[in-house]
């Protein structure tokens, strides 16, 4: 596509999809201790399909979404539990917590992070990475992304 077209034009005209296989990405040795700790948390309780988006250069109300996965509701509350109570232990409480009762969509907000625990149906609905593709992806550990056997196929 020629550098002068406008906005119009790039839009009628998508990039091919061989761009969402080449996301940029950062790595997790960057990332905040408490961060750290809450992916560690959620691994504990086996969450499936950590991701972690750099929001730095595209919003100001946060640094980073991380978004993870729970098979139920019982799970999904199992790991908010889980990293709302690490923090807590270490001195961070979240600014604010919500949609545990339902455990569809638990949103914990740590200011510069916000821990997001889907239901499995619930993720691929509201698709937080799509809606965000433009930030970056961390680089996780094996650690935190390991459950291979048990991630989603979508």
């Amino acid at each position: 596509m020629k550098q002068n077209s406008t906005a119009k034009e790039q839009s009628l005209s998508p990039q091919p999809a061989a761009n969402l296989e080449s996301h940029p990405t950062v790595s997790a040795d960057r990332l905040d201790e408490r961060l750290l700790s809450a992916l560690h948390a959620a691994a504990e309780k086996k969450a499936l399909d950590v991701v972690v988006l750099d929001l730095r250069e595209i919003a100001s109300f946060t640094d980073f979404f991380v978004i993870t996965t729970g098979a139920n509701e019982r799970q999904v509350q199992a790991i908010s539990d889980e990293v709302y109570e690490t923090l807590k232990k270490s001195g961070s409480t979240a600014a604010r917590v919500e949609g545990y009762k339902t455990a569809e969509w638990v949103l914990l907000d740590y200011g510069d992070f916000v821990v997001h625990v889907f239901e499995q149906k619930a993720r691929q609905f509201y698709d937080l990475e799509r809606l965000w593709r433009e930030s970056k992806r961390v680089d996780l550990p094996p650690e935190i992304v390991g459950n291979s056997s048990l991630r989603r196929d979508s």
